[in-house]
């Protein structure tokens, strides 16, 4: 499946992370904002693994060390999640970078730590 066709599912994966955003707002620690999403995949049925290890490749090797994603979500959606004032260039080269090396299309960063409205990003490889 390409990334064209995770439209529903991003749309989804988002209107989770604004519910999460609704009820919290923006002034708690990362690991707050990813166990009240896990709780919001599951309320709303949508498949996920949390803190997922996946393999790194390089140069036709797999790497011992291992990538550990925020939530892997329909077995081939990297999301990775923030709590920081705003994103920058830096969060989505770092996402670039982690689908590169695990094989991925499709990521979404999502940041709950900007005030006013959740912040988020697609972001294809």
């Amino acid at each position: 499946m390409t990334p064209i066709y995770y439209k529903e599912e991003t749309y989804k994966i988002i209107g989770a992370a604004i519910e999460v955003h609704k009820e919290l707002g923006h002034g708690f620690l990362e690991a707050v904002f990813q166990e009240a999403l896990e709780l919001e995949f599951a309320d709303q049925s949508i498949p996920f693994e949390a803190q997922k290890p996946l393999q790194i490749h390089y140069k036709g090797y797999v790497l011992k060390k291992e990538y550990i994603a925020d939530f892997l979500v329909h077995d081939d959606i990297l999301v990775e999640i923030k709590a920081i004032e705003k994103l920058t260039s830096n969060e989505e080269s770092q996402v670039i970078n982690y689908l590169n090396a695990t094989k991925r299309k499709l990521g979404l960063l999502i940041n709950f730590g900007s005030e006013g409205k959740l912040e988020w990003k697609r972001l294809v490889n």
